[in-house]
């Protein structure tokens, strides 16, 4: 079965693909999903990773090439792009809510503000009580993309995803 080649019709069918580390957002809410374009009969889509070694990019590329197939596209290629390098920036701000209300800080500052002293604040608010009063546990947590944090008001530990 080959599928008519629509470029909304093909986005609809992938943007919600879960993240595999964060399951509340999607490879849209992280701004990864970077393009769809069709060469001859084949369906590409272009990819960025969070950071370099992202172990999630196999198996997002894996159910992108799934949901295509049962789509009934028969040929799909998933190409992985490093430049533009991804940025933190890129998160939706939908995305940023729902990684608050999972218990992950999300990023505080942006990227591009020149005034930042630091990408890493020394205090990330908690998303549980909403305190700012918190310390670094550990420069990572559950992945490398974000940092391990305790509040020192509720005493929850926390992971923020780190700006970057």
């Amino acid at each position: 079965m080959i599928a008519t080649a629509n470029h909304s019709h093909i986005l609809e069918q992938i943007k919600n693909i879960p993240d595999p580390e964060i399951p509340v957002i999607t490879i849209a809410d992280l701004g990864i999903l970077r393009e769809v374009a069709f060469k001859d009969d084949e369906v590409e889509v272009f990819i960025t990773p969070t950071y370099s070694g992202c172990p999630a990019m196999m198996a997002i590329e894996k159910q992108i090439i799934q949901v295509l197939k049962d789509e009934g596209f028969s040929k799909v290629k998933v190409h992985t792009v490093y430049s533009p390098v991804w940025t933190t920036d890129w998160l939706t701000a939908e995305a940023k809510e729902k990684l608050r209300a999972y218990g992950i800080a999300p990023p505080e500052i942006s990227t591009s503000d020149k005034n930042a002293l630091s990408l890493h604040p020394k205090k990330i608010t908690c998303p549980r009580c909403g305190s700012s009063n918190s310390t670094r546990v550990s420069e990572f947590g559950s992945t490398a993309c974000k940092a391990l944090y305790k509040c020192n008001d509720c005493l929850e530990p926390f992971d923020y995803f780190k700006c970057h």
